[in-house]
C-alpha cells in the first residue's frame, strides 16, 4: 500500500515537473521569437527580454534537472562500480546518494542565504534579484524530494537513510572541519569531484559537492558564493540557444524531415562498397546541421540504422561502432552545443567557431569515410541511383536544409544572435512537425524531453563554474602553461602539450565540463605561442569530442549501448578502426593550424 502510494506520488511529481519544464520552455520561445519579430518588424522589442529569459532559463533548470537523476541525462561514470560485486556495490550507491543530498542542501540553503542578503533589484525588470536564487533554492528541495522518492519506491529505504545520515554529517562537518594548507583548495575539489565520479554520483552533483566539501581546505568560496558562481556560469542569454537546439533535434526527428534526409543520404552513396555505412557517415554529415547534439544523433542512429546494419551483415558491435563514430560529427559541425559552450566559457566569436567547425566535420567525416571503406568489408550493393531519384530524394529532404541556412548564415552575417537563430531553428521545425501532423501528444513529449536535457547540461554548466573559479584563483593555467612552456616554448611544443592535456583530461571529464573548465585557462597558453584563438578553439572541441568514444566515459558508446543492448565493451572494441581515423583528423588539424 506504502509503495502504491509513493509510486504515484513520484509520478505525479515528475509529470508535473515535466509539464512545467516543457511550458517555460514554451514561454521561452515565445519570448526570443517575439522579440526578433518586434526587432524587425516595428524596429521596437521587450525592454529586459534578455534577462527575463534567462531568467526563465534558470527556472526551468531548477525544475527540470532534479529529474535526470535517472538515465543517461545523470552523466554518471558507472564502468568502475559495474565491475564490483553486488555487497559492494550497495555501499557505492549510498555513497552516490549521499553526494546528491550533500547538493541537495548545498543549493537549498546556500541560495536561502543568498536570499536573507539580497537587497537589490533588477533595473531591467523591476523585480528583486531574490528570485532567481528562489528558483534555485527550489531545485535543490526537488533534488532532495525526487531522490527521496526514488529510493522509496525501488525498496532501498535503508540506503536512503544512510545517505541522507552521512550527507548531512558531511555537510555540517563543512562549516566545522579546518583543513586549511593541507591542501589547495582547487585540487580538493578534484580529488573529492574524482571520488563522486568513481562511486557512479551523477557528474554535475560530484562537482557540486566536491565544491561545497572544498571549504574544509580554505575556499574562496564560502556557500553562498558557492551557488552564486554556479548561478552566474548558467546566467547567459546565449545558453538559451542550448533547450532550442535541443529542440529542433527532436522536432525533426517528429516531422519526418531526418528519414528524408536518410534517404538523400542513401541516394548518392548507398550503391558504393560498404554503402549503407557511408549512408549512416553522410546522414550524421547532414543531420549535424539540423541537430547540434551529438547524443540526439547517436540515439537516432542507433534506433534508425543498427538494425539495418545487422540485417545486411554487419556484426552488431561493429554497427554500433559507426553509428557511435559518426555521432561525433554533430558537436563540430555546426550548429554546435560544444561551441557555444565554449563561446560562453571564453568570448571567442560564435560565427568564427561555426565556420571552423564545418571545415574540421568535414575533414573529420572524410577521415571516417576512408576508415569505414577499409574496415567494413562489405562489397557495394546495388546500382547508383539515378540523376531523377536523386533529385526526388533531395526535393524531399530540401526542408530540412532551410535549418543550415537559417542558422549558419544568420549567425555568421550578424542577423541574428545564436540564441535567435537556434529559437528561430525551432520554430521552423515545429513548423515542420505541424505539418507531419503527429498529434499534440508527441509534440509535448518532445518539449518535455528537450526540457529535461537542457536541464541537466545547464546544472553542469552551473557546477562547472566553482571549480573553474577555484582553478583560477590558485592559478592553476600558469602552472600548466609553465609545465607546458618547460618542454619548449614553440608553437608546436606547445600545441603538442595542450593536446596531450586534452587527451588525458578528456578521458575522465564530461565533454561539456571540459571544455568548460579547460577552455579559459588554455586558452591563454596557446595564444601567447601565437596559436591563433579560433584555430585552438576548433582543435579543442574536435580533441573533446573524440573522447564521446574512448573509456571509461565514452557518452556516446553507451548511448549506442542503452538502444542497441551491445555491451558496451564491445563497442569500445569495435571503435577502435573509427577512433584512429578521428586522431588522424586532430593531427591534420593540428599540422594545418601550424604551417597556415
Amino acid at each position: 500500500m506504502v509503495d502504491g502510494v509513493t509510486k504515484a506520488l513520484l509520478a505525479a511529481l515528475e509529470t508535473v515537473l515535466e509539464t512545467c519544464a516543457a511550458g517555460l520552455l514554451l514561454a521561452l520561445l515565445v519570448l526570443v521569437l517575439s522579440n526578433v519579430t518586434l526587432r524587425y518588424g516595428f524596429q521596437t522589442g521587450f525592454i529586459g527580454a534578455e534577462e527575463l529569459g534567462i531568467w526563465l532559463h534558470l527556472a526551468l533548470i531548477s525544475l527540470a534537472a532534479p529529474l535526470a537523476l535517472r538515465g543517461p541525462l545523470a552523466m554518471r561514470f558507472e564502468l568502475a562500480v559495474r565491475a564490483l560485486p553486488p555487497r559492494l556495490t550497495a555501499v557505492t550507491d549510498v555513497l552516490a546518494d549521499m553526494v546528491s543530498v550533500l547538493t541537495g542542501l548545498t543549493l537549498l540553503f546556500g541560495s536561502l542565504a543568498v536570499i536573507g542578503r539580497s537587497t537589490n533589484m533588477s533595473a531591467a525588470l523591476g523585480l528583486p534579484e531574490w528570485l532567481r536564487f528562489a528558483a534555485i533554492a527550489a531545485g535543490g528541495g526537488l533534488l532532495l524530494l525526487v531522490l527521496i522518492l526514488q529510493r522509496l519506491t525501488e525498496g532501498r529505504g535503508r540506503g536512503l537513510l544512510a545517505s541522507l545520515v552521512l550527507g548531512c554529517l558531511a555537510y555540517g562537518a563543512i562549516t566545522r572541519i579546518d583543513l586549511a594548507g593541507a591542501l589547495p583548495p582547487s585540487a580538493a575539489l578534484a580529488v573529492f569531484a574524482g571520488l563522486g565520479l568513481l562511486v557512479g554520483a551523477p557528474l554535475a552533483h560530484a562537482f557540486l559537492a566536491a565544491a561545497s566539501l572544498a571549504g574544509m581546505f580554505g575556499s574562496s568560496l564560502p556557500e553562498p558564493a558557492l551557488v552564486s558562481t554556479a548561478v552566474n556560469g548558467m546566467s547567459r542569454f546565449l545558453l538559451l540557444a542550448i533547450p532550442f537546439f535541443l529542440l529542433v533535434g527532436g522536432l525533426l526527428t517528429l516531422s519526418g524531415a531526418a528519414e528524408r534526409l536518410v534517404g538523400f543520404a542513401a541516394s548518392l552513396v548507398g550503391h558504393r562498397r560498404a554503402g549503407l555505412a557511408q549512408t549512416v557517415l553522410l546522414t550524421s554529415v547532414i543531420f549535424s546541421g539540423a541537430s547540434g547534439s551529438s547524443v540526439a544523433n547517436a540515439a537516432f542512429g542507433a534506433t534508425t540504422f543498427q538494425p539495418q546494419l545487422v540485417k545486411n551483415g554487419y556484426p552488431p558491435a561493429q554497427a554500433g561502432a559507426i553509428i557511435a563514430a559518426t555521432s561525433v560529427l554533430d558537436n563540430v559541425i555546426p550548429p554546435s552545443i560544444a561551441f557555444l559552450l565554449l563561446a560562453a566559457a571564453t568570448n571567442l566569436s560564435v560565427g568564427s567557431l561555426l565556420t571552423g567547425g564545418f571545415l574540421a566535420g568535414g575533414l573529420m567525416a572524410t577521415c571516417l569515410c576512408v576508415a569505414i571503406h577499409l574496415s567494413a568489408g562489405a562489397s557495394a550493393q546495388g546500382q547508383p541511383a539515378s540523376t531523377g531519384a536523386r533529385l526526388a530524394a533531395l526535393g524531399s529532404a530540401l526542408p530540412a536544409f532551410g535549418l543550415g541556412v537559417i542558422v549558419v548564415v544568420g549567425i555568421r552575417f550578424g542577423a541574428v544572435t545564436p540564441t535567435e537563430a537556434a529559437a528561430l531553428a525551432a520554430f521552423y521545425t515545429l513548423v515542420l512537425a505541424g505539418l507531419a501532423r503527429p498529434g499534440l501528444r508527441a509534440l509535448v513529449m518532445a518539449f518535455r524531453r528537450s526540457a529535461l536535457e537542457a536541464g541537466a547540461i545547464g546544472l553542469l554548466i552551473g557546477s562547472a563554474g566553482p571549480f573553474a573559479f577555484l582553478l583560477a584563483v590558485d592559478d592553476v593555467g600558469q602552472l600548466l602553461s609553465s609545465a607546458i612552456h618547460s618542454f619548449g616554448g614553440s608553437a608546436w611544443t606547445v600545441l603538442l602539450g595542450l593536446n596531450l592535456v586534452l587527451l588525458v583530461a578528456g578521458l575522465v571529464l564530461d565533454i561539456g565540463a571540459a571544455i568548460l573548465l579547460l577552455g579559459p585557462i588554455l586558452l591563454p597558453v596557446a595564444v601567447a605561442a601565437g596559436i591563433d584563438p579560433i584555430h585552438f578553439g576548433v582543435i579543442l572541441v574536435v580533441n573533446l569530442m573524440i573522447h564521446g568514444l574512448t573509456p571509461p566515459l565514452g557518452m556516446l558508446v553507451y548511448v549506442v549501448s542503452g538502444v542497441t543492448h551491445v555491451p558496451a565493451a564491445a563497442l569500445f572494441r569495435a571503435v577502435l578502426p573509427y577512433l584512429a581515423a578521428l586522431l588522424v583528423a586532430l593531427l591534420i588539424l593540428c599540422i594545418a593550424t601550424l604551417v597556415l
